[in-house]
């Protein structure tokens, strides 16, 4: 019975070790993609998955504050209780010309969000509607934080393809049923940093 477990276990881990090999060869890939000789450093973003304090961010706690990291696609929050941690992965904006950095808060919350998109969306993309009322196929997804900067929003999205991706045009996404947590727990006025 020793010699079969043995051999089990042999088998089991020589299947991980084969299903694992395409992520390790790409994650240990130096070379530049432009045929360039000189390395480059692959940067992943497995860290930014680590818990955060919200003292290093901001100066208070208040009624709650979150952090949206843009270069590692991750939204913290801290609730104002000061017991809450979240911690949800996002999509960010496409460029960083489409990326508002700072400080703002949160100061309208809607379920069901409708969407205009701006004039600038609409150059970039004529074939946009002028309007989209609230359903499957508006990309606000099913619940919307509206902050400071006018058209700028934390919001969900029906196409989860976009989260951890360089997506949009400024917003920063959530998974459906994450922005639904964070929007339940999210009060007006908490604190809101890009960074």
């Amino acid at each position: 019975m020793t010699k079969r477990l043995l051999t089990r276990r042999t088998a089991l881990a020589s299947g991980a070790a084969f299903l694992a090999t395409p992520a390790l060869l790409r994650a240990q890939d130096l070379s530049d993609q432009s045929g360039d000789a000189a390395p480059r450093v692959v940067r992943r973003n497995a860290s930014s998955f680590s818990a955060q304090r919200w003292q290093d961010y901001f100066e208070e706690l208040g009624v709650g504050c979150i952090l949206c990291d843009i270069s590692s696609r991750a939204l913290h929050y801290w609730g104002g209780d000061g017991e809450t941690y979240r911690l949800f992965p996002s999509s960010v904006p496409l460029t960083e010309e489409l990326t508002k950095r700072g400080y703002t808060k949160i100061v309208r919350k809607k379920v069901g969000p409708t969407w205009t998109p701006t004039a600038n969306m609409r150059q970039r993309d004529p074939s946009l509607p002028a309007f989209m009322p609230a359903g499957p196929g508006n990309p606000l997804g099913t619940h919307a934080m509206y902050l400071t900067w006018p058209a700028y929003l934390i919001h969900g999205t029906h196409d989860t393809r976009k989260i951890g991706r360089m997506s949009s045009s400024g917003c920063i996404g959530l998974y459906n049923e994450h922005v639904e947590d964070l929007f339940a727990q999210v009060e007006i006025g908490t604190q809101v940093l890009l960074l």
